[in-house]
């Protein structure tokens, strides 16, 4: 079980208004090599180590058991302009792997009726860090996994209350899904602080049929792309 720390910094209150202002010029030019290539914004970030946002290097850090706060202060110690996040890829004796849905690690709102539209972006939810942890038991296992991340204002947003809708999913060695689980995350977001964090951690168990291996298994975490509003 893994987590992943970066290099720590944090927007000063001074500057909210000029970060705001830098989120609506790359939210805009990343919309403009979107319409060039024919793709949908989903296109601009590849894989979880990099994004509309930026990218970085990061460094493994190994904790002892999966918490909340563990998971949020991984969040806060990321560059807020870099979109890292590593997650147990290896298949370890007795634990499933955990990993990030590879176009589902952020999700953009807009507001009603002009979705796809930079200058409309209300906020951006990402999620940055993951952990698991597992108990082996006869005939299931019982992962423990957490996850955290961030929320940005976009040029539309508003302070107050954002809900994030985020669904896991297990699936076996032939891609089936055996079990699954939704979660909301309300993030409390303000004018003057467009960078909020989040982090939560929850339990899943499923069964293991007779012949097959733990670590044949996997979760994939990711947000809702079907939720109003997104895109």
């Amino acid at each position: 079980m893994v987590l992943v720390n970066s290099g720590h910094r944090h927007p000063r209150q001074g500057d909210a208004v000029a970060l705001r202002g830098r989120i609506l010029a790359l939210v805009s030019l990343g919309l403009s090599v979107s319409a060039l290539g024919g793709c949908g914004m989903s296109s601009l970030t590849s894989g979880i180590g990099g994004g509309m946002f930026g990218g970085g290097s990061s460094q493994n850090t190994e904790v002892s058991s999966v918490s909340e706060d563990q998971l949020l202060a991984a969040a806060k110690s990321s560059d807020p302009n870099a979109t890292s996040s590593t997650t147990v890829g290896e298949v370890e004796a007795g634990c499933p792997r955990f990993t990030v849905a590879p176009h589902d690690n952020y999700i953009t709102f807009y507001e009603q009726g002009h979705v796809g539209d930079g200058m409309s972006v209300t906020q951006r939810g990402e999620i940055t860090k993951t952990a698991r942890e597992c108990q082996v038991e006869p005939g299931r296992v019982v992962v423990k996994y957490g996850f955290s991340g961030r929320v940005l204002l976009g040029p539309k947003g508003k302070a107050g209350n954002i809900t994030l809708p985020v669904t896991v999913a297990v699936t076996d060695s032939k891609r089936a899904q055996v079990a699954s689980d939704s979660v909301k995350i309300d993030v409390n977001v303000g004018l003057d602080k467009p960078i909020a964090y989040f982090s939560a951690v929850h339990t899943v168990t499923f069964p293991i049929p007779e012949g097959s291996r733990p670590g044949e298994f996997e979760l994939v975490v990711g947000f809702d792309s079907k939720a109003a509003g997104s895109g």
